[in-house]
Protein backbone atom coordinates (compact mmCIF):
# COMPACT_ATOMS: atom_id res chain seq x y z
CA UNK A 1 0.00 0.00 0.00
CA UNK A 2 3.06 2.54 1.04
CA UNK A 3 4.31 1.82 -2.66
CA UNK A 4 1.00 2.91 -4.15
CA UNK A 5 0.88 6.67 -2.00
CA UNK A 6 3.70 8.23 -4.27
CA UNK A 7 1.76 7.52 -8.08
CA UNK A 8 -1.99 8.07 -6.07
CA UNK A 9 -0.11 12.29 -5.30
CA UNK A 10 1.19 12.12 -8.30
CA UNK A 11 -2.24 11.11 -10.37
CA UNK A 12 -4.09 13.67 -7.56
CA UNK A 13 -1.37 16.66 -8.20
CA UNK A 14 -1.56 16.23 -12.25
CA UNK A 15 -5.38 15.96 -12.29
CA UNK A 16 -6.28 18.67 -9.80
CA UNK A 17 -3.39 21.17 -11.69
CA UNK A 18 -5.19 20.37 -15.24
CA UNK A 19 -9.02 21.01 -13.37
CA UNK A 20 -7.72 24.00 -12.18
CA UNK A 21 -5.74 25.14 -15.50
CA UNK A 22 -9.08 24.46 -17.61
CA UNK A 23 -11.81 25.63 -15.24
CA UNK A 24 -9.72 28.86 -14.96
CA UNK A 25 -12.06 31.84 -16.13
CA UNK A 26 -15.05 29.72 -16.82
CA UNK A 27 -18.41 30.92 -15.30
CA UNK A 28 -17.25 34.58 -14.76
CA UNK A 29 -18.67 36.51 -17.99
CA UNK A 30 -22.27 36.41 -16.97
CA UNK A 31 -24.68 39.08 -17.04
CA UNK A 32 -26.01 41.27 -13.34
CA UNK A 33 -28.45 43.73 -14.11
CA UNK A 34 -28.39 44.77 -10.86
CA UNK A 35 -24.76 45.50 -10.75
CA UNK A 36 -25.41 47.32 -14.50
CA UNK A 37 -23.25 44.77 -16.30
CA UNK A 38 -24.83 43.01 -19.71
CA UNK A 39 -22.02 42.04 -22.26
CA UNK A 40 -22.98 42.42 -25.91
CA UNK A 41 -22.31 39.19 -27.72
CA UNK A 42 -20.43 41.45 -30.32
CA UNK A 43 -17.32 43.17 -28.85
CA UNK A 44 -16.28 45.12 -31.97
CA UNK A 45 -18.26 47.33 -35.01
CA UNK A 46 -17.14 48.12 -38.47
CA UNK A 47 -17.73 51.80 -39.13
CA UNK A 48 -17.35 53.67 -42.20
CA UNK A 49 -16.59 57.07 -41.96
CA UNK A 50 -16.42 60.46 -44.97
CA UNK A 51 -15.70 64.35 -44.74
CA UNK A 52 -16.03 67.19 -47.33
CA UNK A 53 -16.31 70.43 -46.69
CA UNK A 54 -16.90 74.06 -49.15
CA UNK A 55 -15.96 77.90 -47.97
CA UNK A 56 -19.06 77.64 -45.36
CA UNK A 57 -20.13 74.07 -44.21
CA UNK A 58 -18.52 70.95 -42.83
CA UNK A 59 -20.09 67.48 -43.82
CA UNK A 60 -19.48 64.21 -42.20
CA UNK A 61 -21.26 60.88 -43.02
CA UNK A 62 -21.46 57.76 -41.43
CA UNK A 63 -22.29 54.21 -41.97
CA UNK A 64 -22.55 51.41 -39.65
CA UNK A 65 -24.44 47.68 -39.53
CA UNK A 66 -27.59 47.27 -37.73
CA UNK A 67 -30.16 44.29 -37.85
CA UNK A 68 -33.25 46.82 -37.53
CA UNK A 69 -33.27 50.34 -37.73
CA UNK A 70 -34.12 52.15 -34.21
CA UNK A 71 -36.49 54.61 -35.29
CA UNK A 72 -38.59 54.73 -31.46
CA UNK A 73 -37.31 55.36 -28.46
CA UNK A 74 -40.07 54.80 -25.78
CA UNK A 75 -43.69 54.72 -26.50
CA UNK A 76 -47.49 54.76 -25.28
CA UNK A 77 -49.43 51.66 -25.70
CA UNK A 78 -53.08 51.27 -24.35
CA UNK A 79 -53.90 48.29 -22.23
CA UNK A 80 -57.06 47.76 -21.11
CA UNK A 81 -58.41 51.64 -20.85
CA UNK A 82 -54.62 53.26 -19.77
CA UNK A 83 -51.74 54.53 -21.20
CA UNK A 84 -48.73 52.17 -20.25
CA UNK A 85 -44.95 53.61 -21.14
CA UNK A 86 -42.23 51.08 -22.88
CA UNK A 87 -38.83 51.65 -23.73
CA UNK A 88 -36.81 52.57 -20.88
CA UNK A 89 -32.88 52.61 -20.61
CA UNK A 90 -31.50 49.76 -19.05
CA UNK A 91 -28.45 47.33 -18.76
CA UNK A 92 -28.18 45.75 -22.46
CA UNK A 93 -30.70 45.36 -25.10
CA UNK A 94 -33.80 46.61 -24.58
CA UNK A 95 -35.71 43.35 -24.97
CA UNK A 96 -39.08 44.80 -26.97
CA UNK A 97 -36.69 47.12 -29.07
CA UNK A 98 -37.32 50.55 -27.76
CA UNK A 99 -34.35 52.90 -27.59
CA UNK A 100 -33.31 54.92 -30.65
CA UNK A 101 -29.97 53.89 -32.82
CA UNK A 102 -27.51 56.77 -32.41
CA UNK A 103 -24.41 58.15 -33.64
CA UNK A 104 -22.23 60.46 -31.52
CA UNK A 105 -19.08 62.46 -32.74
CA UNK A 106 -16.82 64.18 -30.40
CA UNK A 107 -15.02 67.01 -31.38
CA UNK A 108 -11.53 68.96 -30.41
CA UNK A 109 -8.95 71.57 -31.56
CA UNK A 110 -6.55 70.43 -29.13
CA UNK A 111 -8.24 72.82 -26.38
CA UNK A 112 -7.97 69.37 -24.44
CA UNK A 113 -4.84 68.06 -24.33
CA UNK A 114 -5.77 64.54 -23.38
CA UNK A 115 -8.56 63.86 -25.94
CA UNK A 116 -6.01 63.23 -28.83
CA UNK A 117 -4.26 60.60 -27.15
CA UNK A 118 -7.27 58.47 -25.47
CA UNK A 119 -10.57 59.92 -26.60
CA UNK A 120 -13.74 59.30 -25.18
CA UNK A 121 -11.53 57.66 -22.04
CA UNK A 122 -11.52 61.18 -20.19
CA UNK A 123 -14.65 61.59 -20.18
CA UNK A 124 -15.41 58.24 -18.24
CA UNK A 125 -15.23 60.19 -14.50
CA UNK A 126 -16.22 58.22 -11.45
CA UNK A 127 -19.78 57.74 -10.58
CA UNK A 128 -21.30 58.37 -14.10
CA UNK A 129 -24.73 56.35 -14.66
CA UNK A 130 -24.43 52.98 -15.19
CA UNK A 131 -21.34 52.05 -13.58
CA UNK A 132 -21.79 49.20 -10.87
CA UNK A 133 -20.41 52.16 -8.92
CA UNK A 134 -22.85 54.80 -10.14
CA UNK A 135 -23.71 58.11 -8.02
CA UNK A 136 -26.93 58.27 -6.29
CA UNK A 137 -27.91 61.13 -8.50
CA UNK A 138 -27.14 61.06 -12.33
CA UNK A 139 -23.94 61.73 -13.32
CA UNK A 140 -22.70 61.96 -17.48
CA UNK A 141 -19.95 62.75 -18.97
CA UNK A 142 -17.59 65.62 -17.85
CA UNK A 143 -13.70 66.59 -18.51
CA UNK A 144 -11.07 65.74 -15.66
CA UNK A 145 -10.21 69.64 -15.11
CA UNK A 146 -13.53 70.47 -14.05
CA UNK A 147 -13.13 68.60 -10.87
CA UNK A 148 -10.80 69.15 -8.04
CA UNK A 149 -10.08 65.58 -7.20
CA UNK A 150 -9.53 63.30 -9.91
CA UNK A 151 -11.96 59.91 -8.20
CA UNK A 152 -14.57 62.48 -6.80
CA UNK A 153 -17.57 62.89 -9.33
CA UNK A 154 -19.14 65.74 -6.80
CA UNK A 155 -15.83 67.42 -6.04
CA UNK A 156 -16.89 70.63 -8.65
CA UNK A 157 -14.34 72.79 -9.56
CA UNK A 158 -15.35 76.61 -8.44
CA UNK A 159 -18.05 78.23 -11.20
CA UNK A 160 -14.89 81.07 -12.11
CA UNK A 161 -12.70 78.44 -12.90
CA UNK A 162 -15.21 76.11 -14.78
CA UNK A 163 -16.13 79.96 -16.95
CA UNK A 164 -12.27 80.27 -17.41
CA UNK A 165 -12.10 76.96 -18.59
CA UNK A 166 -14.72 77.01 -20.86
CA UNK A 167 -13.40 79.99 -22.46
CA UNK A 168 -9.98 78.81 -23.15
CA UNK A 169 -11.58 76.32 -25.06
CA UNK A 170 -11.98 73.10 -22.35
CA UNK A 171 -15.05 71.37 -23.66
CA UNK A 172 -15.63 68.78 -26.51
CA UNK A 173 -17.80 69.36 -29.06
CA UNK A 174 -20.53 66.39 -29.31
CA UNK A 175 -22.47 66.08 -32.30
CA UNK A 176 -25.25 63.95 -32.20
CA UNK A 177 -27.49 62.23 -34.24
CA UNK A 178 -30.52 60.27 -32.49
CA UNK A 179 -32.87 58.04 -35.11
CA UNK A 180 -35.95 58.39 -32.91
CA UNK A 181 -36.00 61.96 -31.41
CA UNK A 182 -33.91 64.33 -34.30
CA UNK A 183 -33.83 62.61 -37.41
CA UNK A 184 -37.77 62.64 -38.84
CA UNK A 185 -37.15 66.64 -38.35
CA UNK A 186 -33.61 66.61 -40.09
CA UNK A 187 -31.40 67.42 -37.28
CA UNK A 188 -28.99 65.79 -34.95
CA UNK A 189 -28.59 67.47 -31.48
CA UNK A 190 -25.73 69.58 -31.15
CA UNK A 191 -24.11 69.12 -27.49
CA UNK A 192 -21.27 70.30 -25.78
CA UNK A 193 -19.08 67.87 -22.92
CA UNK A 194 -17.15 70.40 -20.26
CA UNK A 195 -18.50 70.04 -16.28
CA UNK A 196 -21.30 67.51 -17.89
CA UNK A 197 -22.78 66.38 -21.18
CA UNK A 198 -24.93 69.29 -21.72
CA UNK A 199 -26.98 70.87 -24.97
CA UNK A 200 -25.82 74.13 -26.51
CA UNK A 201 -27.44 77.09 -26.10
CA UNK A 202 -31.62 77.07 -27.37
CA UNK A 203 -33.51 73.85 -27.33
CA UNK A 204 -33.34 70.43 -28.67
CA UNK A 205 -35.59 68.54 -30.65
CA UNK A 206 -37.91 66.65 -28.75
CA UNK A 207 -40.26 66.94 -25.27
CA UNK A 208 -42.24 64.68 -23.22
CA UNK A 209 -45.82 63.49 -24.97
CA UNK A 210 -47.40 63.04 -21.36
CA UNK A 211 -50.03 64.79 -19.39
CA UNK A 212 -49.29 63.65 -15.77
CA UNK A 213 -52.19 65.38 -14.54
CA UNK A 214 -54.52 63.87 -17.05
CA UNK A 215 -52.66 60.10 -17.62
CA UNK A 216 -52.66 60.55 -20.71
CA UNK A 217 -50.70 61.50 -24.62
CA UNK A 218 -50.55 65.20 -25.09
CA UNK A 219 -50.63 64.68 -28.40
CA UNK A 220 -51.50 62.08 -31.33
CA UNK A 221 -51.00 61.26 -35.05
CA UNK A 222 -52.81 63.82 -37.26
CA UNK A 223 -55.13 61.00 -38.93
CA UNK A 224 -55.07 63.73 -42.36
CA UNK A 225 -51.95 63.35 -42.36
CA UNK A 226 -51.03 59.97 -41.34
CA UNK A 227 -53.87 58.31 -41.96
CA UNK A 228 -54.11 57.00 -38.23
CA UNK A 229 -54.48 58.20 -34.85
CA UNK A 230 -51.78 55.98 -33.56
CA UNK A 231 -49.38 52.86 -34.84
CA UNK A 232 -50.23 49.43 -34.20
CA UNK A 233 -48.34 46.98 -31.47
CA UNK A 234 -48.00 44.39 -33.54
CA UNK A 235 -46.70 46.01 -36.53
CA UNK A 236 -44.06 47.25 -34.70
CA UNK A 237 -43.01 44.31 -32.61
CA UNK A 238 -42.66 42.57 -36.60
CA UNK A 239 -40.68 45.39 -37.71
CA UNK A 240 -43.66 46.62 -40.29
CA UNK A 241 -43.38 50.43 -39.86
CA UNK A 242 -40.54 51.81 -41.69
CA UNK A 243 -39.03 55.05 -42.63
CA UNK A 244 -41.32 55.36 -45.46
CA UNK A 245 -44.22 56.28 -43.61
CA UNK A 246 -45.40 58.74 -40.84
CA UNK A 247 -43.71 56.91 -37.70
CA UNK A 248 -43.08 60.12 -35.41
CA UNK A 249 -44.99 62.99 -33.67
CA UNK A 250 -43.53 66.07 -35.61
CA UNK A 251 -45.55 69.55 -35.91
CA UNK A 252 -47.38 68.67 -39.19
CA UNK A 253 -48.07 65.00 -38.11
CA UNK A 254 -49.35 65.72 -34.58
CA UNK A 255 -52.79 66.97 -33.18
CA UNK A 256 -54.33 67.63 -29.70
CA UNK A 257 -54.84 64.24 -28.12
CA UNK A 258 -58.57 63.40 -27.98
CA UNK A 259 -59.57 61.04 -25.31
CA UNK A 260 -62.67 60.28 -26.73
CA UNK A 261 -61.64 58.38 -29.39
CA UNK A 262 -62.58 54.90 -30.26
CA UNK A 263 -58.81 53.87 -28.90
CA UNK A 264 -58.25 50.06 -28.89
CA UNK A 265 -55.83 47.70 -26.98
CA UNK A 266 -52.44 47.51 -28.80
CA UNK A 267 -52.91 51.47 -29.96
CA UNK A 268 -49.25 53.00 -29.82
CA UNK A 269 -47.92 56.66 -29.33
CA UNK A 270 -44.59 57.72 -29.32
CA UNK A 271 -43.38 59.13 -26.11
CA UNK A 272 -41.56 61.89 -27.36
CA UNK A 273 -42.90 64.87 -29.56
CA UNK A 274 -40.82 66.78 -31.96
CA UNK A 275 -40.01 70.08 -32.19
CA UNK A 276 -38.12 72.24 -34.62
CA UNK A 277 -34.93 73.09 -32.47
CA UNK A 278 -33.47 76.51 -31.70
CA UNK A 279 -30.21 78.47 -30.96
CA UNK A 280 -27.30 76.89 -31.34
CA UNK A 281 -28.32 73.36 -30.30
CA UNK A 282 -29.94 73.91 -34.10
CA UNK A 283 -26.44 73.77 -35.86
CA UNK A 284 -26.35 70.66 -37.10
CA UNK A 285 -28.48 69.09 -39.30
CA UNK A 286 -28.93 65.99 -42.08
CA UNK A 287 -27.66 66.30 -45.30
CA UNK A 288 -29.75 65.34 -48.19
CA UNK A 289 -33.03 64.81 -46.00
CA UNK A 290 -32.63 62.71 -42.79
CA UNK A 291 -30.45 59.74 -42.59
CA UNK A 292 -31.52 56.53 -43.88
CA UNK A 293 -31.80 52.73 -43.15
CA UNK A 294 -31.37 50.07 -45.92
CA UNK A 295 -30.03 46.69 -46.37
CA UNK A 296 -29.04 46.40 -43.08
CA UNK A 297 -27.32 49.77 -42.67
CA UNK A 298 -27.43 53.01 -41.49
CA UNK A 299 -26.28 55.83 -43.50
CA UNK A 300 -26.65 59.47 -41.94
CA UNK A 301 -24.51 62.34 -43.23
CA UNK A 302 -24.23 65.65 -40.59
CA UNK A 303 -23.83 69.03 -41.78
CA UNK A 304 -22.92 72.40 -40.09
CA UNK A 305 -21.49 75.52 -40.55
CA UNK A 306 -17.71 75.89 -40.45
CA UNK A 307 -17.97 78.96 -38.17
CA UNK A 308 -20.86 78.62 -35.96
CA UNK A 309 -20.48 82.19 -34.18
CA UNK A 310 -20.66 80.43 -30.89
CA UNK A 311 -17.34 79.40 -29.54
CA UNK A 312 -18.33 78.71 -26.45
CA UNK A 313 -20.60 75.77 -27.52
CA UNK A 314 -18.82 74.38 -30.63
CA UNK A 315 -15.43 74.12 -32.00
CA UNK A 316 -15.16 76.07 -34.81
CA UNK A 317 -13.56 75.04 -37.78
CA UNK A 318 -10.79 76.35 -40.74
CA UNK A 319 -9.64 75.03 -43.80
CA UNK A 320 -6.37 73.50 -43.49
CA UNK A 321 -7.29 72.75 -39.88
CA UNK A 322 -6.32 69.64 -38.35
CA UNK A 323 -8.92 68.72 -35.70
CA UNK A 324 -9.73 65.32 -33.00
CA UNK A 325 -12.35 63.04 -32.50
CA UNK A 326 -13.78 59.98 -31.73
CA UNK A 327 -17.02 58.09 -32.74
CA UNK A 328 -19.61 56.03 -30.93
CA UNK A 329 -22.57 54.44 -32.21
CA UNK A 330 -25.72 52.79 -30.17
CA UNK A 331 -27.60 50.04 -31.89
CA UNK A 332 -29.58 46.99 -30.95
CA UNK A 333 -32.01 48.94 -28.39
CA UNK A 334 -28.99 50.41 -26.09
CA UNK A 335 -28.66 53.48 -24.26
CA UNK A 336 -26.62 54.77 -21.87
CA UNK A 337 -22.98 53.40 -21.90
CA UNK A 338 -23.60 50.60 -23.92
CA UNK A 339 -22.16 51.76 -26.90
CA UNK A 340 -19.08 51.29 -29.51
CA UNK A 341 -17.06 53.39 -29.08
CA UNK A 342 -13.78 54.56 -31.23
CA UNK A 343 -10.00 55.45 -30.37
CA UNK A 344 -9.15 59.17 -31.08
CA UNK A 345 -8.53 59.84 -34.86
CA UNK A 346 -7.65 62.55 -36.36
CA UNK A 347 -9.50 64.35 -38.78
CA UNK A 348 -7.96 67.18 -41.37
CA UNK A 349 -9.59 69.60 -43.42
CA UNK A 350 -7.98 69.58 -47.27
CA UNK A 351 -4.57 67.84 -44.94
CA UNK A 352 -3.03 64.13 -44.51
CA UNK A 353 -4.89 62.90 -41.48
CA UNK A 354 -7.01 59.47 -40.44
CA UNK A 355 -9.95 60.68 -41.84
CA UNK A 356 -8.80 63.08 -44.68
CA UNK A 357 -12.01 66.18 -45.17
CA UNK A 358 -11.83 66.87 -49.14
CA UNK A 359 -12.49 70.21 -50.18
CA UNK A 360 -14.74 71.01 -52.76
CA UNK A 361 -17.30 73.70 -54.67
CA UNK A 362 -20.79 73.42 -54.93
CA UNK A 363 -23.51 73.10 -51.64
CA UNK A 364 -23.67 69.23 -51.77
CA UNK A 365 -20.48 66.75 -51.92
CA UNK A 366 -20.68 64.00 -54.25
CA UNK A 367 -19.39 61.35 -52.54
CA UNK A 368 -17.19 58.00 -53.75
CA UNK A 369 -16.20 55.33 -52.49
CA UNK A 370 -13.35 56.53 -50.75
CA UNK A 371 -14.56 55.30 -47.35
CA UNK A 372 -12.29 55.54 -43.54
CA UNK A 373 -12.60 51.96 -42.08
CA UNK A 374 -12.85 52.50 -37.97
CA UNK A 375 -13.33 49.94 -35.87
CA UNK A 376 -15.63 50.44 -32.82
CA UNK A 377 -15.44 48.67 -29.64
CA UNK A 378 -17.00 47.96 -26.47
CA UNK A 379 -15.34 49.63 -23.97
CA UNK A 380 -17.08 48.18 -20.77
CA UNK A 381 -16.29 50.46 -17.18
CA UNK A 382 -12.75 51.60 -17.98
CA UNK A 383 -12.97 55.14 -16.04
CA UNK A 384 -10.08 58.08 -16.18
CA UNK A 385 -9.25 57.50 -12.72
CA UNK A 386 -9.22 53.75 -12.93
CA UNK A 387 -6.61 54.26 -15.93
CA UNK A 388 -4.34 56.81 -13.75
CA UNK A 389 -4.34 54.67 -10.64
CA UNK A 390 -2.34 51.77 -9.10
CA UNK A 391 -4.40 49.02 -10.19
CA UNK A 392 -3.63 49.95 -14.21
CA UNK A 393 -0.52 48.01 -14.95
CA UNK A 394 -0.62 50.75 -17.61
CA UNK A 395 -0.74 53.86 -15.36
CA UNK A 396 2.71 55.16 -16.34
CA UNK A 397 2.67 54.94 -19.60
CA UNK A 398 -0.41 57.56 -19.28
CA UNK A 399 1.93 59.85 -16.81
CA UNK A 400 4.37 59.70 -19.67
CA UNK A 401 1.27 61.01 -22.17
CA UNK A 402 1.66 57.87 -24.66
CA UNK A 403 -1.49 57.64 -27.08
CA UNK A 404 -3.60 54.89 -26.19
CA UNK A 405 -3.44 53.27 -29.87
CA UNK A 406 0.34 52.99 -30.00
CA UNK A 407 -0.28 50.08 -27.17
CA UNK A 408 -3.75 48.75 -27.64
CA UNK A 409 -6.18 47.58 -30.41
CA UNK A 410 -9.55 47.77 -30.24
CA UNK A 411 -10.28 43.86 -29.98
CA UNK A 412 -7.54 44.04 -27.02
CA UNK A 413 -9.37 47.29 -25.22
CA UNK A 414 -12.76 45.30 -25.27
CA UNK A 415 -11.56 42.38 -23.68
CA UNK A 416 -9.76 44.56 -20.97
CA UNK A 417 -13.11 46.61 -20.66
CA UNK A 418 -14.88 43.37 -19.74
CA UNK A 419 -12.57 42.11 -17.76
CA UNK A 420 -12.56 45.41 -15.47
CA UNK A 421 -16.38 44.55 -14.80
CA UNK A 422 -15.38 41.22 -13.81
CA UNK A 423 -12.05 42.23 -11.36
CA UNK A 424 -13.69 41.06 -8.55
CA UNK A 425 -15.01 37.97 -9.85
CA UNK A 426 -11.68 37.41 -11.79
CA UNK A 427 -9.46 37.91 -8.75
CA UNK A 428 -11.71 35.31 -6.46
CA UNK A 429 -10.86 32.88 -9.41
CA UNK A 430 -7.08 33.47 -9.52
CA UNK A 431 -7.25 33.53 -5.67
CA UNK A 432 -8.79 29.98 -5.59
CA UNK A 433 -6.85 28.49 -8.17
CA UNK A 434 -3.84 29.48 -6.30
CA UNK A 435 -5.26 28.20 -3.07
CA UNK A 436 -5.59 24.55 -4.97
CA UNK A 437 -2.53 24.61 -6.38
CA UNK A 438 -1.07 24.85 -2.68
CA UNK A 439 -3.08 22.26 -1.46
CA UNK A 440 -2.41 20.16 -4.12
CA UNK A 441 1.76 20.81 -3.88
CA UNK A 442 1.31 20.27 -0.07
CA UNK A 443 -0.51 17.21 -0.72
CA UNK A 444 2.46 15.97 -3.15
CA UNK A 445 5.04 17.20 -0.86
CA UNK A 446 3.51 14.96 2.25
CA UNK A 447 2.93 11.89 -0.03
CA UNK A 448 6.45 12.17 -1.28
CA UNK A 449 8.21 12.49 1.96
CA UNK A 450 6.28 9.36 3.87
CA UNK A 451 7.10 7.37 0.05
CA UNK A 452 10.86 8.30 0.56
CA UNK A 453 10.91 8.01 4.65
CA UNK A 454 9.03 4.40 3.79
CA UNK A 455 11.83 3.37 1.62
CA UNK A 456 14.47 4.65 3.77
CA UNK A 457 13.39 2.28 6.41
CA UNK A 458 12.95 -0.67 4.43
Amino acid sequence: MKRMVLPIASVLFVGGLLTSWVSHGTGIVVDDPERNISIPDTHTVPLQVQAAYNNTTMFMRYRWPAERPGIFHDVLVYEDGEWVRHGRGMPGSNPEGFHEDRVAMMLDDGSVPEFSRYGGYITIGAGLAGLTDEAPEEVTKYLPATRNSLGQWDDMAPEDVQARLRAAGYFLDLWHWRGGRSNALGYADDQNVGDHRAGDGGRGTYSTNWDGDLSQPRVMFNPEVAGYRALNWDDIMAGNISQDQVYALTPQASVPFDPDANWQNGDVIPRRMLRLPEGSRGDITTADGVGTWADGYWDVTLSRALDTGAPEDDKILEDLGMYDVAIAIHRNATGGRWHYVSLPQTLGLGREADIEAVRFTGRQPQWGDNWTDVTLFYPGQVTWPFLNSRAHAGAEYIDEGVPVAFRHTPEQLSNYGIEVEFMSEIKRQWLLTMLAGVVLIAGFGVALNRAVSSTKGA
